[in-house]
């Protein structure tokens, strides 16, 4: 495997990396990893989008069964586990693909364009598996990734609990939203406010990483869309987190390459614009596919051959072509430019948010037009259209692609003092 060459070749020489090399090769041969991600970044992307490929059957096999019990089925998870796509976030050192954005996006929105839940479950897990596993210190990896299997981690952003500082560490207490994945995982992560900011000033913030048998999952996942992602509530009540169970808001990393350097929501904003790009297309391809046979009206006239389904299906095309390529370009010029150890700055933060909003506004439009041309069949929930609109109209309530986005960037343009990417 990759990390016993890159043990071997001389990476070794510093003390702590030795330790991690040698952690990752315990991982990768006792926990019986099916997959080797290859180092350079064109056999990398080659492979995972072969990965999206190898499940697609499974995965549309249990899109009807997701939806009814508003999980993936054991099997879909299995099978995007086996393949691979949970660790698109996993630092190399730890055996992970650790890919970079631009080939991130391309995987997201490819696995989007088979099913926008087994899609949002990826992008989540990734995430919130990655975050752990790049910052907690080396005492608490093994507590966490030393099982006999890799674990798919659940989180959630918002600080929507608290933490009070005990000896050895914290006791947390709080309600959480939206943690996709949960029913699939073991652990998860969430953010906590610390109040021990002297003279009065506004709490810090703590991610914590705590066992999922330690939660109270809330089985409230009953939404319109994305309803196999599972995204139910979580809470904590009065649970001790030892400190290295935890790290700051504003820590750098442990361990990763500059992936990890993205912050927010550097770290996330493309995966949101991946997703809304991969169900945009998937919904055009669906419709171009029924426009030749689907007739409407008294008369019968099939709607592929209507000059005004024709011109807005040539605009629509070019739509989510624009925005695909705004997309890679906002997000390359960002990742390329990157300085060694530093991240975006603001301003840019501001602007990939933008372009994740952007792409999923443009990408919504066109799903809700060709909702219109699908017509009666449309209403019923067996239309693929219809749930490729449910799915990213929910998506597309995330804070994070709100058209706050747009007023946060818009500050920067204008130079003025009060910007920030979000808040």
């Amino acid at each position: 495997m990759g990390l016993v060459g890159r043990t071997r070749c001389g990476l070794a020489e510093d003390a702590k990396i030795w330790r991690l090399q040698i952690l990752a090769v315990h991982f990768a041969e006792g926990l019986n990893m099916n997959w080797d991600f290859p180092e350079d970044r064109a056999s990398k992307r080659l492979y995972l989008l072969d990965a999206v490929e190898s499940v697609r059957p499974i995965v549309l096999a249990g899109v009807d069964e997701a939806e009814a019990s508003y999980a993936l089925p054991n099997a879909s998870f299995e099978a995007l586990y086996d393949a691979g796509l949970f660790w698109l976030k996993l630092p190399e050192v730890l055996g992970g693909a650790e890919a970079d954005p631009l080939i991130q996006i391309e995987v997201i929105a490819a696995l989007a364009e088979v099913d926008a839940s087994a899609a949002w479950s990826v992008m989540i897990g990734s995430q919130s598996t990655g975050l752990p596993a790049a910052w907690l210190p080396e005492d608490a990896l093994e507590v966490v990734f030393g099982g006999r299997r890799v674990p798919v981690v659940a989180g959630s952003l918002m600080p929507s609990g608290t933490a009070e500082r005990v000896p050895g560490g914290y006791r947390v207490t709080g309600r959480w939203a939206f943690a996709s994945g949960i029913r699939h995982c073991d652990w998860v992560n969430a953010t906590v406010r610390l109040d021990d900011t002297p003279h009065g000033g506004l709490p810090s913030l703590r991610r914590v990483v705590v066992p999922t048998a330690d939660v109270e999952v809330h089985d409230n996942w009953d939404a319109v869309g994305l309803r196999g992602s599972g995204s139910c509530d979580f809470s904590i009540n009065d649970v001790f987190v030892r400190e290295s169970l935890s790290w700051g808001f504003t820590d750098p990393p442990r361990r990763g390459g500059r992936l990890y350097l993205l912050g927010l929501p550097g770290y996330v904003a493309y995966e949101h614009a991946a997703l809304a790009l991969g169900v945009g297309r998937r919904a055009l391809d669906l419709m171009v596919d029924k426009a030749t046979t689907k007739a409407r009206g008294f008369e019968g006239s099939i709607v592929g051959d209507r000059p005004a389904f024709q011109r807005d299906l040539g605009r629509m095309d070019m739509q989510l072509s624009a925005a695909r390529a705004m997309t890679f370009e906002v997000f390359e010029e960002v990742w390329s430019g990157l300085e060694p150890g530093v991240g975006p700055r603001p301003d840019q933060q501001a602007r990939m948010r933008s372009a994740a909003s952007l792409a999923t506004e443009i990408s919504l439009d066109v799903i809700t037009r060709l909702f219109r041309y699908s017509g009666g069949d449309a209403v019923y929930a067996s239309s693929d259209v219809q749930r490729c609109w449910r799915d990213l109209s929910t998506a597309g309530q995330h804070f994070l692609v709100s058209e706050s986005a747009y007023e946060h960037h818009g500050r920067f343009l204008l130079g003025r003092p009060d910007a920030k990417p979000f808040g």
